[in-house]
């Protein structure tokens, strides 16, 4: 019996594991190993929105923080949503994510969660946190792009990774960009490897939510506008 999207997707997140060179002061974090209830409440997710075999078309963020992705194993879900919207009850840990707030209002006005999941997917080039150190010695937030030679040592893999998310039954004839910068790099990537015929680009969850929240319907009304010209 072949495996639901959602199975797939359950398999390869147990898969990651980053194990190449960073540059001095990077660091990735892999919520799967560090904590077995992210494994849990990831699944229950996947088998819940994702027990289907339908093909998706794929939003595609940066690479988790670690107070969403980085602590749920589901993309711009932080505890919070997981629980209230997605039913999911987290109990090791409890996080507020800037970036979830905005992709669940719009998933709220696309037509709710069942929805939304039932036509997209959503992940990134490279799906696990990555943090950098500071001078202070804190770690920090830090985006696969922050640094020329962190993206050149994440180049093949992420490539890699894109590869397998199209496996899992993506639509590779659009393919929807969150994040200007982001979107800079993944057409390089792109290029290389030809992974998508067209690339349609979003603003991020988090630059709206930070800098433009007095605008946020203007940008909830562009997402919809976007992905509903996907259908």
């Amino acid at each position: 019996m072949s495996k639901t999207f959602g199975e797939k997707v359950i398999d390869f997140n147990r898969g990651l594991h980053y194990s190449d060179a960073l540059p001095e002061d990077f660091m990735v974090l892999n919520p799967y190993m560090d904590n077995p209830e992210t494994l849990k409440v990831m699944e229950q997710f996947y088998n819940k929105f994702y027990y289907d075999s339908n093909q998706r078309k794929f939003l595609i963020g940066i690479n988790p923080s670690r107070h969403g992705a980085g602590v749920t194993g589901v993309p711009f879900t932080d505890t919070k949503r997981l629980e209230s919207v997605c039913g999911i009850k987290m109990e090791s840990a409890h996080t507020h994510e800037i970036s979830s707030v905005f992709m669940y209002d719009m998933i709220a006005e696309y037509g709710g969660v069942n929805a939304f999941y039932k036509q997209f997917y959503i992940n990134s080039p490279f799906p696990l946190a990555i943090v950098r150190r500071t001078k202070e010695g804190k770690y920090l937030n830090a985006n696969y792009y922050d640094d020329p030679t962190l993206f050149k040592m994440l180049k093949d893999f992420m490539i890699s990774t894109i590869k397998n998310h199209i496996s899992l039954g993506l639509d590779t004839s659009e393919v929807y960009v969150l994040g200007k910068k982001n979107a800079v790099f993944i057409q390089k990537l792109n290029k290389e490897a030809q992974l998508f015929d067209h690339i349609k680009v979003l603003e991020h969850p988090r630059y709206i939510q930070q800098y433009k929240s007095k605008e946020k319907q203007i940008y909830i009304d562009k997402y919809i506008l976007t992905l509903n010209n996907a259908l």
